[in-house]
């Protein structure tokens, strides 16, 4: 399947967008109410994680359960990933990516994670050496990012059954106890991977105007 090349200084800043320091981070894309964000920064209290969640009811949800718990190496931020990602992150600033039992896209094909350009993008956020973790339930959905990640990114990665006892997020518990497989992919950015998007910096709350776009067109 044939990637188009994403257009990230297209991309608006999300409402009430605020700008992140440079230093190292963990992304977790999708993150619900925050099950797993909040285990993950519990058991690692020396790495940052930012967790992103676009539906308002579930980020107040993780919201409420982390001034509960008060991890101060956890942010959580509501918001679109897409254009959240664009405006924040610096080239391999993040190292690791956690995309857990995202939307498969029944639907619409394309907007599945390794079918989209911006998936280029979000290689050329991570570290080298760094990982994206991509889980589902959906058997035919992990086959098909397989062949993408061999075929068009070309990446290395494992696949991993999950265990039967795993419990990182409530759809991973609902999915285990009914019985359904589910498995992920680790995926691996190799030392000098490249991508077109290597020396982007991030947009940091500023949009693009109509009148810098058509500029650029008359350049391209």
């Amino acid at each position: 399947m044939p990637i188009r090349q994403f257009q990230a200084q297209r991309m608006h800043a999300p409402r009430d967008f605020q700008s992140i320091s440079p230093e190292a981070v963990c992304i977790e894309v999708g993150a619900g109410k925050g099950k797993h964000a909040l285990l993950f920064s519990k058991n690692n209290p020396d790495t940052q994680l930012i967790a992103i969640e676009r539906t308002r009811e579930k980020f107040l949800a993780m919201q409420k359960q982390h001034a509960v718990e008060g991890q101060t190496n956890l942010q959580t931020v509501h918001a679109d990933a897409l254009p959240w990602i664009v405006h924040a992150l610096y080239p391999q600033q993040v190292e690791q990516f956690f995309i857990l039992y995202p939307n498969p896209e029944p639907h619409n094909p394309a907007q599945r994670w390794v079918n989209m350009p911006f998936f280029e993008f979000l290689l050329s956020r991570l570290k080298t050496g760094g990982t994206i973790t991509l889980a589902s339930n959906i058997p035919a959905y992990i086959e098909e990012a397989e062949t993408q990640v061999r075929e068009l990114w070309k990446l290395p990665f494992v696949k991993e059954v999950i265990a039967a006892d795993s419990a990182r997020t409530h759809f991973e518990i609902k999915y285990l106890e009914r019985g359904e497989l589910c498995q992920q992919l680790i995926i691996s950015k190799p030392e000098s991977y490249v991508t077109r998007f290597d020396d982007f910096q991030p947009l940091q709350g500023q949009n693009t105007t109509v009148a810098e776009e058509a500029e650029e067109q008359t350049h391209c």
